[in-house]
């Protein structure tokens, strides 16, 4: 078995619940039965070099040895080796797995958070030394062979001196098998820091209390923090007079949008995400369903709150709930001075499109080709997955419970004929 977990990637987060439940939490509590088979130790450069060469052939995006080298002459608490007990000499230790961690500053977590930090070659200014205490701890890669997989956990202790205990982990699996060693550990799909989110991350909380894993257009619970930003579906006829609120001010105030063309009819067939600032409902965007096609509009953000980063949260979980909806093609109007900010989605112009003008305002037509979620609501999958609740469906609803009750079928029984 080769597990690994390397690199950043770059594109829109793809949300996904938990597939493997956490069999062996970290820290693990059988910890005397992985030190009685494996070793874990600090490699020397000729060994290392040879393993990350042979590591080279399952994670061909492996960083390159000066990298490593570099990274490991920062803090040598970046990369741990793994052999077997039985083989073990101290004098030429032959290395058949490593795990290698990055100790992130503040604005290391930021830069990962954001999609920008360099994985590859990380940038020493982002990491902290032996020395000092790191805001969060990046798996950079895991890689072991065959039952040396069982001495990660011994590896992971390393991350619970002092020093680093209070640190919560990031990490991103590029394969099965990671996301299955990942999980089975205890990390959940799904990391925010501040203001930011990455729902491709993998994350384990170790200072606070546990954080649950949401997908991006489910992350307001009503418990919103200082300068936290975060987004939900609007769901009930009190969410919508938010949603009307947001949009009056505005569309109809500022862009002095007429009535009857703002409120155009399709609001009660439409879902509403709603975009919080703490506990301020500060934006909205609109998304209309059809064939082959999903559109997503009405984008505003109070005027106030235009120095946050609502309206790229606002639009990243209208795609991301497009995906998991199934779509693999968005498109959208846009006004013609604001094309640019769609581009940085991924939104292009619709090749062959028409120019508009509507509500006193020019706009051009875009799209967006993307790819279904990998969780994709479809039909083959658990059928309660299907009856939750409406972008909840990574969590148990109120008719998963109910299947624990007995079949009585109160309106036939008795019945005669």
């Amino acid at each position: 078995m080769t597990a690994h977990i390397r690199g950043i990637t770059q594109g829109e987060p793809a949300y996904q619940v938990n597939l493997y439940p956490a069999k062996h939490p970290l820290p693990a509590k059988n910890i005397e039965e992985f030190a009685n088979n494996v070793v874990v130790f600090t490699p020397a450069g000729n060994e290392l070099n040879a393993v990350l060469g042979r590591a080279r052939i399952d994670l061909p995006g492996l960083a390159e040895s000066d990298v490593v080298y570099r990274v490991m002459s920062h803090n040598p608490d970046s990369l741990w080796a793994i052999a077997r007990r039985q083989d073990f000499e101290a004098a030429r230790p032959p290395i058949d797995g490593f795990i290698a961690f990055l100790t992130l500053n503040d604005e290391g977590v930021r830069q990962l958070l954001a999609g920008t930090f360099n994985a590859s070659n990380p940038d020493l200014a982002l990491l902290t030394s032996q020395n000092q205490k790191p805001a969060g701890i990046y798996v950079w890669a895991m890689w072991a062979r065959g039952g040396l997989v069982s001495g990660i956990p011994l590896a992971f202790e390393k991350m619970w001196t002092p020093l680093y205990k209070e640190a919560d982990f990031y990490a991103r699996a590029v394969t099965q098998d990671g996301q299955r060693l990942l999980e089975t550990m205890g990390f959940c799909r799904g990391a925010d820091f501040g203001n930011l989110a990455d729902s491709n991350l993998h994350f384990m909380a170790r200072s606070g209390e546990p954080k649950t894993a949401h997908p991006s257009y489910d992350r307001y619970q009503g418990d919103g923090k200082a300068k936290e930003i975060a987004v939900t579906m609007a769901r009930s006829m009190e969410d919508l007079m938010r949603v009307i609120s947001v949009r009056s001010a505005v569309y109809i105030s500022e862009q002095e949008c007429p009535y009857l063309e703002e409120f155009d009819g399709n609001d009660f067939c439409s879902t509403h995400l709603l975009g919080y600032v703490v506990n301020e409902p500060a934006g909205c965007i609109r998304i209309r369903y059809f064939a082959d096609f999903a559109k997503i509009e009405r984008l505003a953000v109070r005027k106030e709150y235009r120095n946050t980063r609502l309206s790229f949260h606002l639009v990243r979980a209208a795609i991301e709930l497009c995906r998991v909806k199934g779509y693999k093609r968005l498109y959208g109007h846009a006004q013609k001075r604001l094309v640019n900010f769609w581009s940085r989605f991924g939104f292009e112009l619709f090749e062959g499109g028409q120019e508009l003008v509507f509500s006193d305002f020019d706009y051009v037509e875009m799209q967006l080709n993307t790819e279904r979620h990998p969780a994709a609501i479809t039909i083959g999958i658990d059928p309660y997955v299907i009856i939750r609740a409406e972008g909840r469906w990574h969590q148990p609803g109120i008719l998963d419970r109910s299947k624990a009750r007995p079949v009585s079928r109160p309106s036939v029984e008795g019945q005669v004929g």
